[in-house]
């Protein structure tokens, strides 16, 4: 339940109230007690963390914010890989041509 500003504007009193957000407004003053209680607007609370903070660990895997980031260099990495043992598998490969037999 929301926590709910409300002044007088008759005589400038100050008060918190937690309330439904389907509860009326209130309008009577308990200081005063007029019909002058009109609700504030405020800013909102602020987002306050508290606690040691957040990990890598506290996410689902691959969920994690960088987590995209990380998969597609590796998969950028087994390409390259990739690519790499082909050209070494090339240079390993006999060249195919006539072979020596020893006839003339």
């Amino acid at each position: 339940m929301p926590t709910y500003e409300y002044l007088c504007r008759t005589c400038g009193f100050h008060l918190e109230e937690l309330q439904s957000m389907t509860e009326a407004p209130l309008t009577r003053c308990p200081s005063c007690g007029k019909e002058s209680l009109a609700r504030v607007i405020g800013g909102g609370g602020g987002l306050i963390f508290k606690g040691s903070g957040f990990y890598l660990t506290d996410y689902n895997k691959g969920s994690a914010p960088g987590a995209g980031v990380r998969k597609i260099e590796k998969k950028e990495q087994k390409k390259e890989d990739k690519a790499e043992d082909k050209k070494e598998q090339k240079k390993e490969e006999k060249p195919k041509g006539p072979t020596d037999t020893g006839q003339a």
